[in-house]
């Protein structure tokens, strides 16, 4: 699968949800902690080929996913992603360390999960901001960004591992 999203920085979560449901999207969930653990080979391999293997753990559920590098593109960050249900994340650590892959990095944040028609929408809320992120079509993504009143300059394709990174490069974290 392809995946197409941005991020849009937020200030006030409560008016941005208010105004997502007043533009007719439906809340899935509502504020639910999201814990992601990155795994990679002890050489960085995924990280330097720009892919990234996720362990996420929301609720009482767990998912599996890969991302391969981004494809070109100025406003979206677009990748390949595949991503399963884990039933049994002990074994799955297991087979991972297994493999040779070690947890490289780690975050968490609060999100809830709206849908509109085709688009996905989450309001996250991070250690370094509040951020808005629309997947699906291109089209969908600039016109529900445009409802909300942001412009395409406002688009950031930046992935959270490295907006955290750039913000502790900063001394922001």
């Amino acid at each position: 699968m392809i995946e197409t999203e941005v991020k849009i920085k937020i200030e006030d979560v409560k008016i941005i949800k208010e105004k997502i449901e007043q533009l007719g999207a439906k809340l899935i969930k509502d504020c639910y902690l999201e814990e992601n653990i990155l795994y990679d080979f002890p050489d960085n391999k995924l990280r330097n080929n720009r892919q990234a293997l996720r362990l996420r753990h929301e609720n009482k559920k767990s998912f599996l996913t890969f991302k391969g590098p981004p494809l070109k593109s100025r406003r979206f960050k677009i990748r390949e992603e595949y991503e399963t249900e884990v039933k049994n994340v002990k074994q799955t650590q297991k087979i991972l360390k297994a493999l040779g892959l070690i947890p490289s990095f780690s975050y968490n944040k609060n999100r809830s999960l709206y849908k509109k028609k085709n688009l996905k929408i989450c309001v996250d809320e991070t250690p370094i901001g509040n951020f808005l992120e629309l997947e699906g079509k291109r089209a969908e993504i600039v016109g529900f960004a445009k409802t909300l009143g942001f412009a395409k300059t406002e688009f950031i394709k930046l992935d959270y591992i490295q907006l955290m990174n750039k913000k502790k490069g900063e001394g922001l974290i």
